[in-house]
């Protein structure tokens, strides 16, 4: 015998998983001893498998938990900024070109709109020489840099 009339087999062909509509279908798979698995199909319509689950008390905490809006500028510094601004004489642009920002980001200040960033707010302080952050005192004149309130508190 010739190695060109030997028959070579590589792999056996794997059983094929056969969806079964009917049941003559089932009754003569069962007759040939053919191993049966049932699935249920599950789809977005259909809601039962969610019955006895924590799905919806999950779904219920997730739309429940409100994120809080960060804080905006205070009225009283945005009032004090536009006061200080008004006894200089400067314009928005006149003053956001002094603390090199956008003129966009005095108007939102100064209307309470914006989300107080502390470097920004130094910034503004520094240029009107008014305070503009901490609890107490908005609006009232920075003490002079150097002076004998200043050493005297940094000596402490």
């Amino acid at each position: 015998m010739d190695d060109w009339d030997r028959e070579t087999v590589l792999r056996k062909p794997k059983a094929r998983a056969t969806v079964i509509r009917n049941q003559s279908e089932l009754n003569a798979a069962a007759r040939q001893g053919a191993i049966v698995e049932t699935l249920r199909a599950s789809n977005v319509a259909n809601k039962a498998h969610h019955v006895d689950t924590d799905h919806r008390r999950i779904a219920q905490l997730d739309r429940s938990d409100d994120v809080k809006p960060p804080e905006k500028v205070n009225l009283s510094v945005s009032q004090a900024m536009r006061k200080a601004r008004a006894d200089k004489g400067w314009s928005q642009k006149e003053l956001a070109t002094k603390i090199n920002e956008k003129e966009s980001t005095v108007k939102d200040y100064e209307g309470g709109h914006a989300i107080p960033v502390q470097q920004i707010l130094v910034k503004i302080e520094r240029q009107l020489g008014v305070k503009l952050q901490g609890k107490k005192d908005i609006g009232m004149p920075l003490p002079a840099r150097g002076s004998a309130k200043g050493k005297a508190e940094g000596t402490k």
